[in-house]
């Protein structure tokens, strides 16, 4: 099985930033955790802060991956873009969001990508990635 995360902007800034709402822990400390947690899995992982290449991305992924997990940042509430690839591929999603997204300001409650995943897993720090992928491996 073959998993891709892809993260949008701001979210190679974990461990850093807001710790108070993302934690202490980095993407890649977490990313080894995942790995060895999921050791018969492989996991790739994509970051950028562009629009476009994350659109790049879930199109090069998207016919040949089993799942893919979705965090796509400030992007969620904004990118018909990032939402129109994932329909467009036949790889099943999962939108991930560290923090529970309807708990925060109200612009957050909206979910542009949501439509185009499978499910949505907010709220519970980095482990909503571990989350995403058991998910993926139920399907």
């Amino acid at each position: 099985m073959k998993i891709q995360i892809i993260n949008g902007p701001n979210l190679n800034l974990v461990g850093k930033r807001q710790t108070g709402l993302y934690g202490e822990m980095s993407m890649d400390e977490y990313l080894d955790c995942i790995r060895k947690a999921f050791s018969d899995i492989q996991i790739d992982y994509f970051h950028s802060n562009i629009e476009g290449e994350l659109v790049d991305k879930i199109q090069e992924v998207g016919f040949s991956y089993d799942g893919i997990i979705i965090n796509a940042g400030g992007y969620t509430h904004t990118s018909v873009s990032i939402a129109d690839a994932l329909a467009a591929v036949e790889t099943p999603a999962v939108e991930v969001h560290i923090t529970n997204i309807l708990a925060r300001d109200e612009y957050r409650h909206v979910s542009f990508i949501a439509n185009a995943c499978k499910g949505s897993i907010m709220g519970f720090g980095l482990d909503s990635y571990r989350l995403g992928i058991e998910a993926l491996i139920g399907m």
